[in-house]
């Protein structure tokens, strides 16, 4: 199995557009070791030739561009994506469907929650009606269940829920329900290998962790160092627990539930411009180089 990560970076991206926090104003100056990162989507396949894509963010133009395997040229019109799984509703995660609305109807793979939000509070899909069309597949969530994407020989993918939010423009804003929010164990049939992909990971809970315990590789949450990030930065007033993520520092943060995991390649992914570990020479991303966790970056290719 092959997985490349066509963005790292939380919503925004690196450096975001109208901010000039420490990290994005050093990086338009040219005064930080760091690398400028869209937002966060990786792509997996089993041949290098056929892509699953997930997510599809405001950045999926420059990201496939930057992909040269994601356009194999056999026709007049092609592309290398063959399904797209939506992991949640959220405008990160599925503006860049429109982009993607001129060709084939696109066969996206999502729970009954997210395809209810995208067809009212946010009716991407009934747009997309108008263009190419949706070719909605329902993911299943049930203990064990799994699921295979057409097109796409030798790899299985399994939906783990995840406690979150809708987004605001739910329907069920303030009434979450399962299928909201999930991370995916993507399995290589032949090697036997699996990645478990969660960048929107707000805590671990019991039936998550056997995922993160048996994978060999594991890309998870990187978005805030710590709870008040923020607020201390002078960007918000949420805490990163408000906003459904955990974070790398503390005592009971992301940095110390990868230390109790000896099996797995490590990775920090959808990593928010205010996040010290952004500059490669800071203490806090020394402290993440020692626990042996890797920061993902834009173009970083694994192979299971």
């Amino acid at each position: 199995m092959r997985i490349h990560v066509l963005g790292s970076a939380a919503g925004g991206g690196f450096p975001q557009w109208n901010c000039n926090c420490s990290n994005c104003s050093r990086l338009r100056q040219g005064n930080i070791k760091a690398t400028a990162r869209t937002q966060s989507s990786i792509a997996v396949s089993s041949d290098g030739i056929d892509w699953v894509l997930f997510n599809a963010s405001p950045d999926i133009r420059t990201q496939l561009e930057a992909f040269p395997a994601m356009q194999p040229a056999r026709s007049l019109r092609d592309t290398g994506i063959v399904g797209i799984v939506l992991i949640d509703s959220q405008i990160d995660h599925t503006t860049g469907l429109l982009v993607l609305r001129e060709g084939q109807p696109l066969n996206i793979y999502c729970t009954d929650m997210v395809h209810q939000d995208l067809t009212t509070g946010h009716p991407l899909f009934n747009v997309l009606g108008h263009y190419c069309g949706v070719n909605w597949h329902s993911v299943p969530l049930e203990a064990g269940a799994d699921f295979m994407i057409d097109g796409v020989e030798g790899l299985r993918f399994t939906a783990v829920p995840l406690s979150s939010k809708a987004p605001p423009y739910s329907p069920h804003r303030h009434d979450p329900h399962l299928g909201d929010n999930i991370s995916v164990r993507v399995e290589d049939l032949r090697s036997g290998k699996n990645l478990y992909y969660a960048p929107g990971l707000g805590k671990i809970e019991p039936h998550i962790l056997p995922y993160m315990k048996e994978a060999d590789c594991l890309m998870v949450d990187g978005t805030f160092w710590r709870d008040d990030e923020m607020v201390i930065a002078g960007l918000g007033k949420k805490l990163a627990s408000d906003m459904g993520h955990l974070p790398q520092s503390g005592d009971d943060g992301m940095l110390s539930v990868l230390a109790s995991l000896q099996r797995p390649r490590k990775i920090l992914i959808h990593i928010n411009n205010s996040n010290p570990i952004l500059d490669e020479e800071s203490p806090e991303r020394a402290i993440v180089a020692k626990a042996g966790v890797e920061v993902a970056h834009d173009g970083m290719d694994i192979t299971l």
